[in-house]
């Protein structure tokens, strides 16, 4: 059987990506339109309603408009915007979430897929408020760099023709602590308040590390880097995708933290770092791979059925 997968949206970055994953699958058949009528209701209302499974690569308010445009019932829809994450009638897109999370998501007809950036926080710091190291109170502080491809089509092209050739190795972003990121942030560590987060985008195409900064004597329960490592392989222990570091030593290249080493697969690494008095937790992934469209295609195989695991590369530590 094939199924019929139409991308809304599929000249973005994402939406790119999705194809070109998906492009070369036996069982998918690829809906695709053309760029002169990617505005026109008429035409996308056609395709959408006769694809399986939609995958929305847009704009939050085009989005949003595309669902309205779907009247059948048994279209799948997978939105890889910020529109639906917080609204309960979707399901977030994180099968490694909780137990129940990856049957939440193959029963469902609506799924929303996590920005890269909440992907990493809210990986990493899950296990830790359900194991009540951290309280829902906690205030976390959260600092993330992520390739320039996430700035999307116009910021590739700024960098890759060398108009920021002379730029340094960061550059932070969303400054007024507002970044769209946040509500889902809060919404699925159900925190008291949304964390103190700072964006940037780094002087390279793809990759990222999401950082997470723990004050030890605010935990809710004395534990050390060893017992916060045995809590990760407890809580992921199954899964294919999320790998947590034991030796630093061994991972870190001379001392320093390389964004780019998880690039091209579905792979988000943890690794953890102390001193007597705090922690640092720090997730590595894809911006464009398990921070965007893999994390898409992730959830897409689950919702039809299909081996999860298909088309999507891990890597091995």
């Amino acid at each position: 059987m094939k199924y019929k997968i139409f991308v809304d949206g599929q000249y973005g970055t994402t939406g790119l990506k999705i194809h070109e994953m998906l492009e070369n699958r036996d069982e998918i058949e690829l809906l695709t339109i053309n760029e002169e009528d990617k505005k026109n209701d008429e035409v996308k209302k056609q395709l959408l309603n006769s694809a399986d499974l939609v995958f929305l690569c847009l704009p939050d308010a085009a989005s949003k408009h595309s669902v309205s445009l779907i009247s059948n019932e048994k279209v799948k829809v997978i939105d890889a915007s910020t529109a639906h994450r917080t609204n309960p009638k979707w399901t977030y897109g994180v099968p490694e979430l909780t137990p129940t999370q990856r049957d939440e998501i193959k029963n469902s007809t609506k799924v929303c897929v996590p920005g890269c950036h909440a992907s990493g926080l809210i990986v990493a710091m899950k296990p830790l408020i359900k194991k009540d190291i951290l309280d829902k109170s906690y205030k976390l502080i959260c600092h993330s760099i992520t390739g320039f491809s996430g700035g999307g089509k116009g910021m590739i092209d700024d960098y890759e023709s060398g108009s920021f050739e002379n730029i340094a190795g960061q550059r932070p972003y969303s400054l007024g602590l507002n970044h769209k990121h946040l509500p889902e942030m809060k919404y699925m560590l159900d925190l008291d308040e949304a964390p103190l987060f700072t964006p940037s985008v780094g002087n390279f195409k793809q990759g990222m590390l999401v950082m997470s900064y723990l004050v030890k004597k605010d935990f809710k329960t004395k534990v050390s880097r060893e017992e916060i490592l045995n809590i990760y392989k407890e809580y992921y222990k199954d899964e294919k995708f999320i790998n947590i570091i034991e030796n630093n030593d061994e991972y870190l290249d001379n001392g320093l933290l390389n964004p780019m080493k998880c690039n091209n697969t579905n792979t988000l690494e943890i690794s953890v770092y102390e001193n007597e008095t705090d922690m640092v937790v720090i997730s590595r992934l894809d911006n464009l791979g398990k921070g965007a469209s893999g994390a898409a295609v992730q959830c897409m195989n689950i919702m039809l059925g299909l081996d999860e695991k298909q088309g999507l590369k891990s890597k091995e530590i």
